[in-house]
């Protein structure tokens, strides 16, 4: 089918495509704002400016660290984690899949490396499921707006899940339920350049005029990308905080029981909400009445159902994995909302 917004230069919705950006948002919903209920504009801007600037310095951190780990090919020893015992490579897999400084493109070529050269798909499984719910800097994102207490629970979620699903695959697999779980691929590239399996990390990047100039230029996206982000997920929660009832959110999210939890679970998992918009919402959910225990649950199903994650996990292994890969994410979101419910 062909792309609707292309089929002529003066297609109106090729003007207005700028507007669904998430500058474009902003700048749209600033507006209407102004526009349509002018008294509470500047409530709603103090929100918004308050909270990102609370966030600023883990944003700052943030960018850095990526930067640094890109610069200095710092992803390369992640391919060590897969040598040795199954079980071992599954509980490093779990314990580093948070800590890889992949795109979601470069994910593809790695992990179809590891499978083309026979690593059990328990420790993939292990890595796959840990890698979308927490890296350094969504995990600094998460401290800044939900705090410490929340965002170490995530790690300790995001390993707890690797290992879970990591394990239960490798039984699975023995037991005869996965063979031949490769999808035909013509090519392993995506254009996101070599496999980090290939590489060595340079710690001492500046010495290499090409990793300073690499380290210039993700620190540079990442900011800007952060920034555009992080400035719509304030606006919105400060639009939720003054317009969403706090006994709408209360009354479907909130209160004992396992209800909110599950809910919150199956709303997450189709919601594409990824790791840097998602902890300023939920903040502005938790504040209307949304318990903890239910937000963990949104966000551990989000980050394990993001669009970059399934399309990785889709593009390499046939269904029955992708289904399983789904379905130990949406039932390990549950778990996680429980257990952190219980302790908060």
């Amino acid at each position: 089918m062909s792309d609707l917004t292309n089929s002529t230069p003066n297609n109106p919705l090729k003007i207005l495509s700028p507007l669904w950006s998430p500058w474009g948002m902003i700048v749209l919903i600033i507006a209407l704002v102004a526009l349509l209920d002018p008294a509470q504009f500047g409530a709603i801007l103090n929100i918004a400016i308050h909270a990102l600037g609370g966030t600023a310095p883990y944003i700052l951190f943030a960018v850095i660290t990526i930067a640094y780990l890109s610069a200095s090919g710092a992803e390369a020893i992640i391919a060590n984690v897969f040598k040795g015992r199954e079980y071992r490579m599954i509980i490093l897999a779990a314990l580093v899949g948070g800590l890889a400084p992949f795109c979601s493109c470069e994910v593809i070529p790695f992990i179809a490396g590891l499978l083309a050269m026979g690593v059990p798909l328990g420790p993939v499984m292990a890595f796959w499921l840990a890698s979308p719910l927490v890296d350094p800097p969504s995990l600094l994102i998460t401290a800044g707006a939900l705090g410490w207490n929340f965002a170490i629970a995530k790690a300790v979620a995001a390993v707890a899940l690797g290992l879970t699903g990591g394990f239960i695959v490798s039984f699975l697999v023995k037991a005869g339920a996965f063979n031949n779980v490769l999808r035909p691929r013509k090519s392993a590239g995506c254009g996101c350049g070599p496999s980090p399996i290939d590489q060595k990390p340079v710690w001492k990047f500046w010495s290499e005029a090409q990793r300073r100039s690499t380290f210039k230029e993700i620190g540079k996206e990442n900011m800007l990308f952060l920034l555009k982000w992080m400035s719509l997920a304030y606006l919105l929660e400060a639009l939720m905080i003054t317009y969403v009832p706090a006994d709408l959110i209360a009354g479907v999210l909130g209160g004992e029981g396992p209800k909110p939890v599950i809910l919150s679970a199956l709303i997450g998992a189709p919601a594409y909400l990824n790791g840097y918009i998602a902890p300023p919402l939920l903040a502005g959910l938790m504040e209307q009445g949304m318990t903890a225990g239910a937000a963990m649950a949104f966000m551990v199903a989000g980050a394990v159902s993001s669009i970059p994650a399934m399309t990785a996990v889709w593009s390499l292994v046939k269904p029955r994995v992708f289904f399983t890969y789904m379905s130990l994410g949406i039932f390990g979101a549950m778990a996680a909302g429980f257990i952190f419910g219980a302790v908060a």
